[in-house]
């Protein structure tokens, strides 16, 4: 099965991509960001780096041919390009909807052009999009919106596919991994997580997951961070890549 790890210079696709080196059912892994991608630490004996190509694109809106070419022939993707709620400090909404959005539909659309068909495209999402767009959430009601609006981007799309695409939804509340300083995390610390509901799973279980829904399908169209949780710990203990 042949990769595309979309964003994958990230603290999650890091992750994502240590696991995906010690899995045999995956043979082929693009990393694909805007600076080089580098194989990441504390690999599994069984870890194959020679794996990863490394591919840069300056712009996540224009894809040229020699980047179109590396992309060719895969069988999935996993997109971890988005804008998180800490990034909302230093830049205005349409940018934040530009990259979280805009390069999301655009990847997909130049993506599915060149891949295997069925391409299964995993999106990233978090704990509170909301897809009604008619609905506003009480907290950072613009960006749960636009995040849900992007879900809902990815579903359309698949479905208009004939079959070509199969989109699959993960939804996790605060990802937590060693080192990371997140703002949901801190926020307000755990008492305002209890009140909004935000729940918590590790980089480690969600990467697994991802990992597991590109290789034997979606066990549903969204998956959420309790099924992260199950699935990845599942994954994890059968095919040895954890930690």
């Amino acid at each position: 099965m042949k990769l595309i790890i979309a964003g994958s210079t990230g603290l999650v696709a890091t992750e994502i991509l240590r696991q995906a080196l010690s899995i045999p059912a995956i043979t082929s892994i693009v990393g694909l960001a805007r600076r080089e991608t580098s194989v990441p630490d504390n690999l599994r004996p069984n870890a194959d780096p020679s794996k990863l190509k490394s591919v840069v694109v300056s712009d996540f809106e224009n894809y040229p041919d020699t980047v179109k070419q590396q992309l060719a022939g895969a069988d999935a993707c996993i997109w971890t390009i988005a804008t998180t709620p800490d990034q909302l400090r230093s830049m205005t909404s349409e940018q934040s909807r530009n990259i979280s959005l805009d390069y999301m539909v655009y990847g997909l659309e130049t993506m599915a052009k060149v891949a295997n068909s069925p391409f299964r495209f995993a999106y990233i999402s978090g704990a509170k999009s909301e897809r009604d767009q008619t609905k506003r959430p009480m907290v950072l009601p613009e960006f749960c919106l636009m995040r849900g609006e992007c879900e809902n981007r990815v579903l359309d799309f698949a479905k208009q596919s004939n079959g070509r695409v199969v989109g699959g939804i993960v939804r996790p509340g605060v990802i937590d991994a060693p080192g990371r300083s997140n703002f949901m995390l801190t926020f307000a610390g755990g008492l305002v997580r209890a009140v909004i509901g935000l729940p918590k799973c590790h980089v480690t279980e969600i990467s697994a997951t991802l990992l597991e829904s590109c290789i034997t399908g979606f066990e549903k169209e969204t998956l959420l961070n309790e099924d992260l949780i199950r699935i990845g710990q599942k994954s994890m203990a059968e095919r040895k890549t954890g930690p």
